[in-house]
C-alpha cells in the first residue's frame, strides 16, 4: 500500500479508530526513539569494563577451554549417578 492509499484509509475510519491510529503511531515512535541502536552497542568498548580480567590470577583459569570442559565433565557425571 502506498501512503497516499494509507491516508485514505485511515480518513475512511471512525473518528475514535483515527485517534487509536495516532496513538499507536505515538507509542511506536516513542518506542523506536528509546532502543538503542545497534551502533551504539558496538561501539562500547568492553576494556573499559570492570569485569574484564577479573580471573586473571586464577591458576585454574589459564586453559579456560580445559576449565570448562572438566566442569561439564564433572556436572554431567554427577547428574548421570543421580
Amino acid at each position: 500500500m502506498r501512503n497516499e492509499e494509507i491516508l485514505r484509509e485511515i480518513n475512511s475510519l471512525p473518528v475514535e479508530a483515527q485517534r487509536q491510529i495516532a496513538d499507536f503511531v505515538a507509542f511506536l515512535r516513542q518506542r523506536y526513539e528509546s532502543s538503542p541502536s545497534v551502533e551504539t552497542a558496538v561501539a562500547s568498548d568492553l576494556t573499559t569494563e570492570e569485569f574484564v580480567g577479573m580471573w586473571r590470577d586464577r591458576e585454574d583459569m589459564q586453559d579456560s577451554t580445559a576449565w570448562v570442559r572438566n566442569v561439564r565433565q564433572f556436572h554431567w557425571s554427577k547428574r548421570q549417578t543421580q
